[in-house]
């Protein structure tokens, strides 16, 4: 278990914050009490309209997961950021056996694995720098259970699972608390591209799933019908093997 964490006039930083379930946990981080919010956006005009409805308790920052000077440039000017929410990734629907998953799988590696470990690198300063904070990665249940049309999505998703793993075990010796989350399908453009529209559920849910979480000292969240399901029959596993500490198995 994580030590508990509230978010309660804590300054946090979402990138993907423009949309979708980013843009859902950055509107209820302010709604539950977060003092500001940085958003974390390629484009700094798709988050004109959160500037003027929330004004000075947001700032608009430029981040892009495939460049690490973006993502070195955000650290270096947002040093009050106490928790980080890592939600940007990207998904290309392409099966195994097709020629274009190789180049599929390239860009989804580099945005949602290399992407991860740059921002892990980046903010884990800043975070010890004000007293561990908090570092939340945005997986998916596809990190667990791939499925043809978007295998390459999901072997990214594995590969950043594992990563944030590691994460939580080394952020804790500077009092960083890593919270690993895992949706099924949410009613955002990437569940429309992957044909799950029908079963989508809202973003909502994990921006409120990430708070209680983080207050319960929780180290994953599957906040959905269909990830609760698969988080029924990972649970004891994860309780039991992924969850202790180095050395204690």
């Amino acid at each position: 278990m994580n030590r508990p964490f509230d978010i309660t006039n804590k300054v946090a930083l979402v990138t993907g914050a423009n949309r979708g379930i980013g843009r859902a946990i950055t509107e209820t981080l302010l709604q539950r009490g977060a003092r500001k919010v940085y958003l974390g956006v390629r484009n700094l005009e798709t988050v004109a309209d959160l500037e003027q409805q929330y004004a000075d308790q947001v700032t608009p920052i430029h981040i892009d997961l495939s460049r690490p000077g973006t993502v070195i440039s955000a650290a270096a000017n947002a040093q009050d950021v106490e928790i980080v929410i890592n939600n940007a990734g990207v998904l290309k629907n392409a099966s195994p056996l097709q020629p274009e998953s190789i180049d599929a799988l390239h860009t989804q590696m580099d945005i949602n694995v290399a992407g991860l470990l740059r921002m892990a690198q980046a903010f884990a300063p800043v975070l010890k720098a004000n007293q561990g904070g908090a570092f939340v990665q945005l997986n998916s249940i596809a990190s667990l259970r791939s499925f043809p049309a978007f295998a390459t999505y999901a072997a990214s998703k594995a590969a950043a699972y594992s990563i944030t793993q590691a994460l939580r075990h080394e952020m804790a010796e500077q009092n960083t608390v890593v919270l690993s989350v895992h949706p099924g399908p949410i009613a955002t453009d990437m569940a429309n591209d992957a044909g799950l529209q029908d079963v989508a559920e809202s973003p909502a849910i994990v921006a409120d799933g990430i708070i209680e979480a983080l207050s319960q000292g929780e180290c994953h969240l599957f906040p959905d019908t269909m990830a609760r399901e698969l988080w029924q029959k990972y649970e004891a596993f994860a309780r039991e093997v992924i969850e202790i500490e180095p050395g204690t198995a």
